[in-house]
């Protein structure tokens, strides 16, 4: 599994890096991914729900904004894109 990961401020990517694991996705093991992500990038961790999971699931990705951070976030939105 590779997950694209970029963090966008005004249209523009800030910092981008490919996620990695030897395993196939598993979407009950979303959040573990997410968490991995954001201590990676030393980011908030953003709430997830449903609709992420199905959004990451039918169309490949999957994008956090502002609102779906409890803490402070930096960047516009925060981009999740599966590498098939």
């Amino acid at each position: 599994m590779k997950i694209w990961v970029k963090l966008i401020s005004d249209g523009k990517i800030k910092r981008d890096f490919v996620y990695q694991k030897d395993e196939q996705i598993t979407y009950s093991h979303f959040f573990d991914y997410l968490s991995e992500i954001s201590q990676t990038l030393d980011i908030p961790t953003p709430v997830l729900l449903k609709t992420h999971i199905f959004n990451f699931a039918k169309f490949n990705h999957v994008k956090f904004t502002k609102k779906d951070f409890v803490e402070s976030f930096y960047y516009d939105q925060l981009f999740l894109e599966n590498l098939l």
